[in-house]
């Protein structure tokens, strides 16, 4: 553009601006502008919604056909349930769990780190974390797990059940945090929700209460049980978890629950040493753990369940993995 043109377009620009300011579209646009500016606001807001509205859980679609059909054959948690048993070498466990008590996790326990190695395993074998509800196979997005507590040892102690809710990536720090704090609040406040549910449910007639159980496993099977009802209820998690080691004896194989949707029971039990013999012909002294699973086959089927134990295995070989989160994570199927 020459100097000319530069001079035209510059003495016509005060005619464009008049011209501009006397136009109704241009007031329509001056009105608008505003809201133009506002969208990334309203973006950040609608997305807010979409994530609250967002559920914890979401079902699963991408299965075979078979694995489709398995839950309306085997309609019952309790029919479906399979039976594990296997034995740990605790060596290394007893080894990271004394680093663990000297760094200042002093009230840490094998429960922590059963805890911790069994949510590991479930961010990397997703499936893991699946339940039936409806016929139908969900997954989580989170690892919730169920166990019961007693405030104190004693046969006359009350016991309930408390429940744990963390991130497939989270550490035994985590684990350590979160269950401590959830012990220690209820020792110190006997009660809670699950507590005060129960108690109220306790107090209605035996007719009354058969029909309001009745109606909760209706609700339950299409999804219909309120948010804090399931936040509370023990029997909705990714798994429960059990130690006998702290009564002294072998683990249980505990049911299932028809009710809820907890797909995997672990009981764990006392430690027991064996003498064995090494390659060299010297004795050794050796510490080991018995544990079981109670697994409802219908979430996966063996070869994924058989594959997770071995990870597993390489877990107890090596808990400080557990001091780190996991470098990969595969996507929630």
């Amino acid at each position: 553009m020459n100097t000319e043109e530069i001079t035209k377009t510059a003495e016509a620009a005060p005619e464009t601006v008049e011209k501009t300011e006397n136009t109704p579209v241009a007031a329509d646009t001056a009105e608008t502008t505003p809201a133009v500016n506002e969208t990334p606001a309203a973006e950040e807001k609608t997305k807010k919604k979409k994530k609250k509205r967002e559920k914890e859980y979401r079902r699963v679609k991408s299965i075979p056909p078979m694995s489709a059909i398995i839950p309306f054959i085997m309609v019952n948690r309790t029919g479906a349930q399979n039976l594990i048993h296997d034995t740990a070498d605790i060596e290394k466990l007893e080894k990271y769990m004394k680093e663990k008590q000297l760094s200042g996790m002093t009230n840490i326990s094998m429960m922590h780190i059963m805890i911790a190695a069994y949510i590991r395993l479930i961010s990397q074998r997703p499936a893991l974390n699946r339940f039936i509800r409806g016929q139908r196979v969900w997954t989580r997005r989170h690892v919730e797990v169920s166990l019961t507590i007693k405030k104190e040892m004693r046969l006359d102690a009350p016991d309930t059940c408390v429940k744990i809710s963390l991130l497939p990536d989270a550490t035994l720090e985590d684990v350590y945090n979160a269950l401590n704090a959830e012990i220690v609040n209820y020792r110190e406040n006997p009660g809670g929700n699950f507590d005060d549910t129960a108690r109220w449910l306790s107090k209605i007639p035996s007719l009354v209460l058969k029909f309001v159980v009745g109606l909760l496993r209706f609700m339950d099977y299409f999804d219909l049980i309120p948010k804090f009802l399931q936040k509370v209820s023990p029997f909705h998690c990714s798994y429960f978890i059990t130690s006998m080691g702290s009564l002294g004896i072998p683990p249980i194989y505990h049911h299932l629950y028809d009710f809820g949707t907890c797909p995997v029971f672990f009981a764990f039990g006392a430690k027991r040493r064996a003498y064995e013999v090494d390659a060299s012909g010297a004795v050794k002294k050796k510490h080991y753990m018995d544990y079981t699973f109670v697994t409802d086959e219908r979430i996966c089927d063996g070869y994924y369940y058989a594959s997770a134990l071995k990870m597993l295995h390489n877990i107890f070989r090596n808990p400080w993995q557990l001091d780190e989160r996991p470098e990969i994570i595969p996507d929630v199927d």
